[in-house]
């Protein structure tokens, strides 16, 4: 060791907690992410399925258009979606064609048409029946201006409902491609469930999912992943006969043609094609390993659950999933697995109850899952919830009912900016090891910047070396079609054609590539001083912000806590989105107090106060009805971003005055409304350590892990490691460098090879670097 040179010294031979599945992905169908996604069909509103109930632009022939290109209507007698003799009873509607001359009809699929490849090969069924005479249907794969580039034909001759198939081979590359079909004359026919799907496949499954996606979450080699949501899971409708239920699995098992659309909580229409058994199947083809989240009887969204007393059948759906994934082939469930061509067990060890739950309703549900799921299956591990946010009540609830109920973990959430990471480094410190395990299902620093991705990665060192109290944590959302974005940031993006991983998949990729089995002690010596975050100062500005309500405020009193001296301040009005500056400037110690009414406007909103507010990226708001009017929260704007600090469940009732006292004592932010303390915080604040540093060992080899947010290099000597062959990989960028379909690989990646002498290697960080140390001794 060189003296007064900064150290890490590693003992492998000091073993510290296992990592176990810690790190996995989280797949939802939001961002078209499933749907005009991964699931590889290329057919948009393939069972004439579409309706208002899923998004109000939406009918039922939605996505098709005529051989000209302009959009598909219903003609008289000749072109009518029916609904009277029906494929199946739970997708009613299918395509009526009556015409004596030849029709032509196309799909456009998804984006700005489907991808065709040259030489490619492409799978087209059809479910048709015809009345008299045999019907001909030619169909063909032609470009946006109706060049053909494959065709075939098929002749419906059954009277009856059959599936019907023909094999394409694309003789040319296009991206805007159209699947065309063409009802010969004096045509009498039925067609539903019009299908195309690439014959190549992830793992050439039949109805499988994309190749180049399924590729993308393969490379990760993620621990498990977790599905299908998300807030689709329990917003709806509780009977799951209905359009607009909550996502119910058993609807997703059986054939496809026969799995209902339902309207997805994201605004458009879900097929279900991308079902639980092909969700398991493709956790099990990663190499991950399965968790399914289920609704709790309670829908938060639109505040209604099923009775207390009539929660057996969610319970059952619970105890028949488990049966599903992993029940002998003679069992009921079992053998519908066995059916589908999976005799074997899918080895679910997982199950969670509940996404971001808010409110007692829930919690007063939870223990009959809890319970009888434990009752039958007691080495199942069942996840509680912990609300949407990192702070507040419910947060608090959640934790509280885990640890009465014994629950094993706990999922928690929080999408928040890179200096919230920065200074919630050491979150998990504190937690019980004994209690149960954190598990953070959802987490984002709102930016898919090279900047983000390195605060998630000192925020993934974090998780490391708290593996004894943090079980499991994927990164959300996982995918995004470019074309049909409902949220932001995202790991994967792609389109109809290109996939590229942002740079937070670089770094998600590289700790799920080498997590390493269990954490090892090390020490530090002589490491630089740490860098004090950026203060976030209260002094700014104070302001009504509008947010769809109409709010009368008076009686608006400030009181300068240091000089002790009070300043009442205008009565006024906001609604829809407007803004009311009430004060310029603030000491930082200060006492607002008011009286505000809502007296009109949206149901489901209430208002914002802000205050410290220096621009529209700097500034505090205290949120007096915040999502769908549920809550009481303090926020922080910061860098682009947004971190709720704490919330709690509290609803504006229209005409009923409410007095309010916001107090901010230098970074300590207190607000009271009729007297009662909802929200209580300190500013997050800390220091940024001159490394992010964890080491973990597997199979003997050493993994010294070195994360550096600051933008100056820095060399440490580490110590400890095993003489022999290393390798060193290496990340870094620019903090402000994304990628792109035009640049996928805008960080700076090496795998430099590395020998160590006397137990000790020179590594050198690079200004906002990454680099692993991967220690694998002797050849």
């Amino acid at each position: 060791m060189t003296e007064n040179v900064p150290t890490i010294t590693v003992h492998p031979d000091q073993p510290g907690a296992d990592l176990g599945d810690l790190y996995g992905i989280f797949f939802e169908d939001l961002n078209h992410a499933a749907d005009g996604g991964l699931y590889a069909e290329m057919v948009q509103n393939r069972s004439f399925e579409f309706c208002m109930v899923d998004n109000p632009e939406y009918h039922a022939l939605t996505a098709w258009e005529t051989a000209q290109g302009t959009p598909l209507q219903p003609t008289p007698l000749t072109l009518r979606v029916l609904s009277d003799a029906p494929l199946n009873p739970t997708n009613q509607h299918y395509l009526q064609v009556d015409t004596h001359e030849p029709l032509t009809i196309r799909n456009h699929g998804y984006n700005q048409g489907m991808y065709f490849q040259n030489g490619a090969v492409y799978n087209f069924s059809v479910f048709a029946r015809k009345l008299y005479a045999p019907v001909t249907l030619t169909i063909a794969l032609t470009d946006e201006t109706g060049q053909v580039l494959a065709s075939g034909e098929t002749v419906i001759a059954a009277n009856d409902w059959r599936q019907y198939r023909v094999s394409l081979v694309s003789q040319a590359t296009t991206t805007t491609g159209r699947l065309q079909v063409t009802i010969s004359g004096n045509a009498h026919v039925s067609l539903d469930m019009i299908s195309l799907f690439p014959k190549d496949t992830f793992k050439g499954r039949a109805n499988g999912v994309r190749k180049d996606l399924g590729e993308k979450l393969a490379a990760l080699q993620p621990k498990f992943m977790r599905f299908p949501g998300g807030c689709l899971v329990h917003d709806g409708s509780l009977d799951p006969r209905d359009r607009d239920a909550s996502y119910r699995w058993k609807n997703s098992i059986g054939p496809v043609e026969a799995r209902p659309a339902r309207r997805n909580s994201w605004g458009y229409n879900q097929t279900l094609g991308l079902g639980y058994f092909e969700l398991f199947q493709l956790a099990e083809d990663i190499g991950a390993t399965p968790l399914p989240v289920l609704p709790g009887g309670w829908d938060p969204h639109h505040q209604w659950g099923a009775p207390l007393a009539e929660l057996q059948p969610f319970i059952d759906d619970a105890l028949d999933l488990i049966e599903f994934a992993n029940g002998a082939p003679d069992t009921e469930w079992g053998a519908q697995r066995a059916a589908r061509g999976h005799p074997a067990s899918f080895n679910l060890r997982y199950i969670a109850i509940g996404n971001e739950e808010v409110g007692q309703a829930f919690f007063d549900r939870y223990p009959q899952f809890h319970a009888k799921i434990k009752a039958r299956y007691p080495d199942m591990k069942i996840i509680n919830s912990a609300g949407p946010f990192a702070a507040g009540s419910e947060f608090d609830r959640g934790w509280t009912s885990a640890r009465k109920q014994h629950s094993d973990l706990v999922d928690e959430h929080y999408y928040c900016t890179p200096n919230w990471f920065l200074a919630n480094q050491h979150r998990y410190d504190t937690y019980d090891a004994h209690g149960p395990k954190a598990f953070l299902g959802e987490y984002a620093s709102w930016g898919n910047h090279w900047g983000n991705a390195l605060a998630e990665a000192s925020c993934m060192i974090g998780l490391e070396r708290n593996a004894d109290k943090v079980g499991l944590a994927c990164y959300a959302p996982l995918l995004c079609n470019t074309d049909y974005r409902n949220w932001a940031p995202d790991l994967i993006w792609f389109n109809q054609h290109q996939v590229y991983g942002s740079v937070n998949y670089d770094v998600q990729k590289l700790f799920m590539n080498w997590q390493g089995q269990h954490n090892i002690a090390h020490t530090e010596t002589n490491m630089p001083a740490a860098t004090p975050l950026p203060a976030a100062p209260t002094t700014g500005a104070v302001r009504w912000q509008g947010d769809g309500a109409d709010v009368a405020y008076s009686n608006m009193a400030y009181t300068d806590l240091l000089t002790e001296t009070t300043q009442h301040l205008a009565d006024g009005t906001v609604k829809e989105q407007d803004r009311a500056e009430v004060l310029a400037k603030t000491s930082g110690y200060f006492r607002l107090t008011f009286d505000f009414v809502k007296t009109g406007g949206r149901p489901d909103k209430g208002v914002h106060l802000d205050f410290g507010v220096a621009d529209e990226q700097h500034k505090f708001s205290w949120v007096l009805g915040g999502w769908q009017n549920q809550d009481a929260l303090i926020s922080q704007d910061d860098e682009g971003g947004n971190s709720c600090l704490t919330q709690s469940i509290w609803h504006v009732e229209p005409n009923m005055p409410y007095h309010c006292e916001l107090t901010v004592d230098g970074d300590h932010i207190t607000g009271k409304i009729n007297g009662h303390v909802f929200n209580d915080i300190r500013i997050p604040s800390g220091e940024i350590a001159p490394l992010y540093i964890n080491a973990t060992s597997i199979a003997g080899h050493v993994i010294v892990k070195l994360v550096n947010v600051q933008a100056a290099a820095q060399t440490v000597e580490v110590t400890g490691l095993p003489d022999g062959e290393a390798l060193v990989l290496t990340q870094h960028a620019d903090p402000t460098a994304q990628n792109s379909f035009a640049h996928p690989d805008t960080v700076t990646k090496a795998e430099t090879p590395l020998g160590v002498v006397n137990h000790t290697a020179s590594i050198t960080v690079l200004a906002y670097g990454i680099v692993f140390v991967v220690s694998r001794g002797e050849k």
